[in-house]
């Protein structure tokens, strides 16, 4: 009997082993979980595009949007390890998420990382008629004018919001935090100028900035921006206590998926990032590329936990509570 439960078992792993070796033999689903033109669609449609030269099948963009991106990433949870259902993570689905709504998967465990792709960093805004030209100014007028302030976020635990909890509890000033359902009605308020602030990504604002209609006072990244060189990080603008923040992208598949697949389709990212036209999509999105050396499942595991790390206590002290 025993023998006959190793022959099996063998036989098993031979046949997976050769299946992995052949992968893919058919075009290979990429779930993006949220709704098109948004910034996790913006990383997947070009990356996706330039892997297909070396996987040799087409991939197929799924968006899946619905509940912060929790439905799109229940769906590869549950899929098959088998390489054919694939994940474009963000921040907000492997980070934020899990402090957020109660979820029937967990954003560590039921994943695997295959690469670690962009990082696109965050800009401080303020409408043009706000008497201040830097972070310090405004944290000025803000201190003077107390709960007369409004800054927009992209809902209750978003990266605005949360980035502006930072701001109060670090500076101890006071305003409000306006809830939108995206970037989109944040910009046409900002614009207007019936909110004052507003955390912001660059492709959406840096039009705007150079417009002269908004004014961009920091960066949250830990170096300047290429597409906004002027503008400083928020170390350098004055922020104490750390503001380094991105919305960073990466790729998983299913737990239990064969290593020989993650290696063939981290392959296939890398040799898409590298690809000219895929970086200048992505740069004109204002998203920076991760150097060679973070695009692996490692570092993307690596990242998801320091951010976790941090964020989650940010979240928890906010008093925000899962759905």
């Amino acid at each position: 009997m025993k023998r006959l439960v190793a022959i099996v078992v063998f036989a098993l792993v031979a046949v997976t082993g050769a299946w992995a070796q052949n992968y893919p033999t058919r075009p290979v689903a990429l779930i993006v979980p949220f709704p098109p033109g948004g910034m996790a669609d913006a990383v997947g449609r070009p990356v996706a595009e330039g892997m297909q030269g070396t996987l040799g099948q087409n991939i197929v963009i799924e968006n899946l949007g619905g509940a912060n991106g929790s439905i799109g990433s229940s769906r590869v949870a549950r899929a098959a390890p088998d390489g054919y259902t694939l994940l474009l993570g963000i921040w907000n689905t492997h980070v934020a998420i899990a402090k957020l709504l109660k979820l029937d998967y967990d954003v560590v465990k039921d994943f695997a990382p295959i690469a670690f792709m962009t990082d696109a960093p965050l800009l401080l805004t303020v409408h043009k008629s706000v008497p201040a030209n830097s972070y310090n100014e405004l944290l000025d007028w803000l201190k003077a004018n107390p709960d007369k302030a409004s800054s927009g976020s992209a809902g209750i635990g978003s990266p605005p919001h949360l980035l502006d909890e930072v701001v109060r509890k670090q500076t101890r000033t006071r305003f409000q935090t306006v809830h939108y359902r995206g970037a989109g009605p944040i910009m046409q308020d900002l614009m207007g100028g019936q909110i004052q602030i507003a955390f912001l990504n660059p492709a959406t604002a840096s039009p705007h900035v150079r417009s002269g209609m908004i004014k961009a006072l920091g960066v949250t990244s830990a170096q300047r921006m290429k597409i906004l060189p002027d503008v400083p990080t928020m170390a350098e603008a004055g922020f104490q206590g750390g503001m380094e923040f991105s919305l960073w992208s990466g790729l998983f598949a299913p737990k239990g998926t064969p290593k020989e697949i993650i290696d063939t389709v981290n392959r296939a990212v890398v040799a898409s990032l590298a690809n000219p036209k895929v970086q200048e999509r992505l740069a004109s999105q204002g998203m920076e590329i991760a150097t060679r050396e973070k695009q692996t499942p490692e570092s993307l595991a690596a990242i998801q936990q320091a951010e976790i790390k941090k964020w989650w206590p940010i979240i928890e002290a906010a008093g925000i509570k899962p759905q």
